[in-house]
């Protein structure tokens, strides 16, 4: 597996930025140029027939970069075929200044380690917002890439009052999340001279190197350049509050599905985060329906559920990040929204029905843009309990960790005897709730990993998949006990009590799914996705659960790319 970390990026951030030229008389009175998508490009995002590919985007990203003092580009690394890999930080001039500062706020607010509340309220209040808006994922997406190319040109020229107060109350993350995707996908489409006859049928490749669209189930497992590339940003270094995933495309009679998500949540997830995603999502609903632009559904409107830890805005969602995700119609090639008749009558998940009519690509992009503002502006009046809230949902997984705590179980419900639990006697509901709360059924205050196990190598790559979205993870420098067993120096400690506790159970602990029936002998709701994953089952991992606190002779590991060790060669019994 291979890591690469731009290791002087990382550490000078905003710190060490060239100086910006000072701007002329003239442009501090009318403001500098800047490039418009068609004076670039050539055509505008979202104009029919026409995809610009990567290599393009790059391009005009420079160019805005030189030309605006409200973006600067990251190199986040190299892609699977060796692209670099670019992340555009946009903010106000005085938020660049000072932008090391903000992203050490946003890491020590998220990780929630040495903070009182008072300490985490003066540093929510000086904060800024952090927002990451990504696009492109799954390349054949189209829209993504291009309303992302789209944004970054808005948020750097738009001096209206709002992008100016979006620009002042936060730092915006705007992430091409598959650059090698979007020059294969763009320039087969182009390949054409005939506009009309142009289309993505038949890519030749997939449009992500080794996984293609399982790029977007490699997030918990960091085994592809890109996926690495995010979750460094996300979990070592910047950790935002808001992650916003584009995706296409939106359901049948409808332009757009937006989070919140329908049940099931998962139960690792904190009440903050479950209430932070509706409170957003409708936010979002909102600024639509305000701009006359209808269509948009939610919850129930789609498949899409809150229990998978896989993708990037689920493995967000299990960091205490809000993350969202949108499937919106869009194609570069003009289309149809079709009459889809149980889709005209509004509801709580479909307030603002759409007519059936022609549909072109800039539509789409537009209703992005309206989504981004609507996110950004959520961020922006929101700003202090975005970051108090991260900070409360970390210290709570903290907590849990350090004490006895139960995760709810759909499965032990449902064993509970009908006279308990069942809005009974006092007597039946506290013997039922002793039953819930058996000690032995309590989480783990820690897993132990031993050196000693048969495969120790799968096991370090276990770890290494802990540590590349940023798990605390100790070893033992010595051997140890607990309770009641010898464990070998070399042994891995994960310890519960720590921010992304959500996310380290779900990587040791069977998920629980309940069985969602709508009504008595339906057949079960499926799950959008996987129901169970648990990625140390998966790996064949050897590890102890530990339901008492543990001390002993370790140090943390700091590295997030542990080396494997080499596979021991079994003994030969063979006669001579």
């Amino acid at each position: 597996m291979r890591r690469l970390i731009v290791a002087a990026a990382l550490l000078s951030i905003g710190s060490a930025q060239a100086p910006r030229p000072v701007p002329s008389e003239r442009q501090r009175v009318e403001g500098p140029h800047i490039t418009t998508p068609k004076e670039a490009l050539g055509f505008n995002f979202g104009d029919d027939y026409q995809l610009a590919n990567y290599k393009q985007i790059e391009a005009y990203w420079k160019t805005l970069d030189r030309e605006s003092d409200r973006l600067t580009l990251h190199d986040m690394g190299k892609t699977a075929e060796g692209r670099t890999q670019w992340m555009a930080i946009v903010t106000s001039p005085d938020n660049h200044r000072r932008l090391q500062r903000y992203r050490d706020m946003s890491r020590r607010l998220a990780l929630a380690e040495g903070l009182s509340d008072e300490r985490a309220r003066a540093l929510a209040k000086e904060g800024k917002a952090v927002v990451w808006i990504d696009g492109g994922l799954h390349a054949t997406e189209t829209l993504g890439a291009q309303q992302l190319g789209q944004m970054v040109y808005e948020m750097v020229s738009r001096d209206d009052e709002e992008t100016r107060r979006f620009l002042d109350d936060c730092v915006i993350l705007f992430v091409h999340a598959n650059p090698d995707g979007n020059d294969l996908v763009a320039d087969w489409y182009m390949r054409n001279a005939i506009p009309e006859q142009r289309s993505l049928a038949n890519l030749p490749r997939l449009y992500q190197k080794y996984i293609g669209h399982d790029n977007n189930r490699d997030f918990f497992a960091s085994t592809q350049a890109e996926t690495e590339n995010i979750n460094r940003v996300l979990y070592h270094e910047w950790l935002p509050q808001i992650l916003y995933n584009h995706h296409q495309s939106g359901p049948a009679g409808t332009v757009v599905w937006s989070s919140p998500q329908r049940d099931p949540y998962n139960y690792n997830l904190d009440p903050l985060l479950i209430l932070g995603l509706q409170a957003l999502g409708t936010h979002m609903h909102q600024r639509l329906a305000a701009e006359g632009k209808p269509g948009a559904t939610m919850a129930s409107g789609g498949s899409y559920d809150g229990w998978w830890n896989g993708g990037i805005r689920n493995t967000g969602n299990f960091h205490n990040i809000l993350a969202i995700l949108t499937e919106t119609i869009g194609s570069p090639t003009p289309m149809r929204i079709p009459l889809v008749a149980q889709r005209q009558i509004p509801s709580r998940d479909l307030p603002y029905p759409i007519a059936p009519q022609e549909w072109r690509f800039k539509q789409s992009v537009d209703y992005s843009m309206s989504f981004n503002r609507g996110v950004l502006d959520y961020a922006s009046r929101n700003r202090e309990n975005l970051l108090f809230n991260i900070y409360k949902m970390g210290q709570r997984s903290i907590t849990r960790g350090s004490g006895d705590y139960w995760t709810p179980s759909p499965s032990r419900i449902n064993a509970l005897p009908p006279t308990g639990g069942r809005g009974g006697s006092p007597e039946a509901d506290a013997a039922a709730w002793a039953t819930l709360r058996k000690p032995e059924l309590r989480d783990p205050r820690a897993y132990v990993i031993p050196s000693n196990q048969p495969d120790f190598p799968t096991a370090v790559k276990f770890v290494n998949a802990l540590r590349e979205v940023n798990v605390a993870v100790h070893r033992a420098t010595a051997s140890f006990q607990a309770q009641g067993k010898s464990y070998p120096a070399g042994s891995f400690v994960v310890m519960t009590n720590q921010a992304f506790r959500p996310h380290l159970i779900d990587m040791f602990e069977p998920q629980d799914h309940p069985n969602v029936i709508p009504y008595p002998g339906a057949p079960p709701t499926r799950p959008y996705d996987n129901a169970g994953w648990t990625l140390a089952y998966q790996m064949g991992v050897e590890f102890d659960r530990l339901l008492e606190p543990i001390t002993g002779p370790f140090e943390k590991v700091t590295q997030w790319n542990l080396p494997i060790p080499a596979v021991k060669a079994p003994c030969d019994r063979r006669q001579n």
